[in-house]
């Protein structure tokens, strides 16, 4: 009877230690979908393409021609943004992919595209589980994007197994030293609390990179690179960024009730961007930032 007894407790105690795991599961589940979805709306606001023309556009070139991508080739853009790679590579004659989580951004891309005489394909995916099948593209690029990406692992992951055997991946991240690390910094003392993970400049380290990627490559080519973003002053600088990039509107957004650190955070901005301008006096201002180029062959099969 004690032996029955102790069965029973034994099973009811497994049976609700089951049930807290599925309800810890949905839960866990429901945030991700959560946080992703706020990720969205984030780079939704503001016009981002209008920011990355402004500052960033100068590196699409860049990538493409590392990674050697020509005609021919299919080429993934992950966290596309509006094209900044993966226009270039269409340029290039690659057959171009260009996937992100903000869709809304697409339309943007696309005009730029027709400007410039070239077609893609834009199509919404989460870098972390991405809608492609295994080894479907000779070169899989990312700048500045899929680093935002919270599980590094996950998309490093993505990017091998989309990548087909002896092809290559790109990346663009920003370095935690460089002037994004200083940025980030101060923009992540008023913003949320991040999802939790990695921090998206970790990308930007060596030893992560080679941690993430090193078993899957052939060869990794790693080398610190730096790119200017020129605006006419540094007021000027400040204002882009409170009009067009989205994760300092939604920060802006959530201090609306709080107006002396908004004042703060204003206040903080314009520092910063007085502190870092290294142009001439006369103008335009100009503010170097420091990233890591990724070049990784993939292993043949």
């Amino acid at each position: 009877m004690e032996s029955r007894t102790a069965a029973t407790r034994f099973m009811a105690e497994a049976a609700a230690l089951a049930r807290i795991e599925e309800v810890r599961s949905m839960a866990t589940q429901d945030f991700k979908r959560n946080a992703k979805a706020g990720v969205r709306a984030m780079w939704a606001l503001g016009d981002y393409h209008a920011f990355a023309t402004a500052l960033v556009w100068t590196v699409g070139p860049e990538l493409v021609s590392a990674c050697g991508i020509g005609s021919g080739q299919g080429v993934l853009d992950v966290a596309a943004g509006t094209g900044n790679v993966a226009i270039r590579a269409a340029e290039a004659g690659a057959d171009v992919v260009a996937s992100d989580l903000t869709p809304e951004n697409f339309e943007a891309g696309r005009r730029e595209a027709a400007a410039r005489g070239v077609q893609l394909d834009w199509v919404e995916a989460d870098a972390e589980a991405l809608p492609f099948s295994d080894g479907a593209f000779d070169v899989v690029t990312s700048s500045f994007g899929a680093i935002f990406a919270p599980e590094h692992k996950a998309v490093a992951g993505e990017l091998l197994r989309v990548c087909r055997p002896g092809g290559t991946i790109g990346m663009a991240n920003f370095t935690p030293e460089g002037l994004a690390g200083t940025f980030f910094e101060l923009l992540g003392r008023y913003a949320p609390p991040p999802p939790p993970g990695p921090p998206p400049l970790l990308w930007g380290t060596e030893s992560h990179v080679r941690e993430l990627l090193g078993d899957g490559l052939d060869s990794l080519e790693l080398e610190r690179r730096e790119y200017v973003e020129r605006p006419p002053d540094p007021e000027a600088y400040c204002e882009l960024f409170k009009r067009t990039f989205g994760p300092m509107i939604a920060t802006r957004e959530g201090l609306r009730d709080d107006p002396e650190r908004l004042a703060a955070l204003d206040s903080e901005l314009l520092e910063f961007a007085r502190r870092s301008n290294r142009g001439a006096p006369e103008g335009p201002a100009e503010y170097p930032y420091e990233f890591l180029l990724v070049v990784a062959r993939k292993r043949a099969a």
